[in-house]
């Protein structure tokens, strides 16, 4: 399995290779060669595997150059139910006959990142523990993915964590989850803007190329390519959990920001997995619900991307949607890279008069977007009917699910976060504050350890400079 770049510009390499590089050296992302294809007597031998055996079936098919032994004790390592809470690790709740939520949220800091995030900490220490190197970790995120990597990489020899993220954007109970950790090798910085300034700050300095060779600058972002591998494994759990055969087909709905949950989707599909469709799901902020519909790709300003109650989607550039349009383009590296060099430029492109936008279908997206008051009353509904409480961003996912569902093809809702990271908008829905799962009780009330940046390239280099140097 050799990894090459959505732009062209970068000969094929290992998965150690890129695990640690983050952006290619072209600016383009790493994507395999080609997707494993998996035959129905393999899919049938997966289906009654536990969660870690099921990993190590798939993640061995994109990991060729660590030994297998070494790569199935590290999937062990991660996926127990001392760090998830239940060996099942992503158990499935049944609303009704063909409609289902999968539950991703049941690690550390109560989210879907930390399934891909506690295996990347435990691919990193591995890499650096062989080659006695130091990893300084840049990251950007609009809510969950910060803490989920500072909870995965915490206390870890030889890695740094610097995580930007947008000062005052994010919920309260999402800010002081990263904010309270007093690791000495943890460093969040909350930038004067909006996520999407955040993003832009990780890719300029990975474009850096002296700068990043010589600060070992690496990734946790799903432009990470280890992030997706990760994420596809809950697709075909779920697949299983939901079905008896594998001849059926199921749906996906998906809460979209950067579009790297609905990319493992979208991979898990190439894979052979029997999806009818991925609904992508995306709140006020519908850059890529605009293009499923229309066909063009129109990210938005900084000023026009709007602060949402489902704010971890509060997205107008979405990094990981390159690797599809890689794909839907057939994987025409050329024409990639001159679509981004529009979209690097702040301006959109339209596939809208081309062949690509009628070939979208054969990759079984549709698309949706939900607000505020239709995500409360989702909220509402769901608790009203099921007895189950879901967060604000599962909710947009439940809202625009349940809109393409289909009869006959269940339909399976992925969950992003549990509901005590978005206490305000529960109360709105029903009246009364979420559960705290123990351990969270004051979580707010904790000291808090973080420094405040403008959105500045040079700023944040410097402030890199100089601590990646502490020891």
């Amino acid at each position: 399995m050799r990894y090459i770049s959505t732009r062209g510009g970068m000969p094929p390499k290992s998965f150690s290779e890129i695990l640690l590089s983050g952006l290619s050296p072209d600016g383009g992302l790493a994507i395999p060669e080609t997707y494993p294809q998996i035959t129905a007597a393999e899919l049938a031998a997966w289906r009654n595997l536990s969660y870690p055996a099921l990993a190590f079936e798939i993640l061995s098919r994109f990991v060729d150059d660590i030994p297998a032994d070494d790569l199935r004790s590290i999937v062990n390592q991660t996926y127990t139910a001392e760090v998830f809470g239940t060996p099942d690790i992503t158990p499935l709740k049944t609303l009704e006959p063909g409609l289902h939520i999968l539950g991703l949220s049941n690690g550390p800091t109560l989210a879907f990142k930390d399934i891909a995030m506690q295996l990347l900490g435990n691919l990193f220490q591995y890499q650096l523990d062989k080659t006695g190197d130091e990893l300084n970790i840049l990251g950007a995120t609009s809510g969950d993915t910060g803490s989920s990597a500072e909870y995965a990489m915490r206390g870890k020899r030889g890695i740094r964590v610097f995580m930007l993220s947008p000062l005052g954007k994010m919920s309260r109970f999402q800010t002081a989850q990263m904010f309270s950790l007093q690791d000495k090798n943890i460093f969040n910085i909350a930038i004067r803007g909006v996520f999407d300034d955040c993003q832009d700050i990780v890719k300029a300095v990975s474009n850096d190329h002296a700068f990043k060779q010589a600060h070992r600058i690496g990734t946790v972002n799903s432009i990470n390519w280890a992030r997706i591998v990760a994420q596809v494994v809950y697709y075909f759990k779920g697949y299983f959990a939901a079905t008896k055969s594998n001849v059926e087909q199921v749906s996906f709905a998906v809460p979209s920001g950067n579009f790297g949950n609905i990319c493992a989707g979208h991979v898990a599909r190439m894979m052979g997995l029997p999806i009818k469709r991925l609904i992508l799901a995306t709140n006020e902020n519908d850059v890529l619900d605009e293009f499923f519909r229309t066909g063009v790709y129109r990210p938005r300003t900084t000023t026009e991307t709007r602060h949402t109650s489902s704010p971890s989607m509060d997205i107008s550039k979405a990094s990981n949607f390159e690797r599809f349009i890689f794909d839907l383009t057939g994987r025409n590296a050329q024409q990639v890279k001159e679509l981004w060099s529009a979209v690097d430029q702040g301006r959109p492109f339209d596939l809208s008069q081309t062949p690509l936008f009628a070939k979208i279908q054969d990759y079984g997206f549709v698309s949706g977007s939900s607000n505020h008051a239709a995500r409360i009353a989702t909220i509402r509904d769901i608790h009203q009917r099921y007895r189950v409480l879901v967060d604000t961003h599962t909710a947009d996912g439940l809202k625009v699910g349940q809109a393409h569902r289909e009869t006959g093809v269940p339909l399976i809702c992925l969950e992003t976060a549990l509901p005590v990271k978005f206490a305000e908008s529960i109360v709105e829905a029903i009246g009364r504050e979420p559960k705290r799962p123990a351990g969270f009780e004051h979580l707010e009330d904790l000291p808090q350890r973080f420094v405040v940046k403008d959105a500045d390239v040079a700023a944040v280099k410097a402030y890199i400079d100089e601590f990646s140097r502490v020891q």
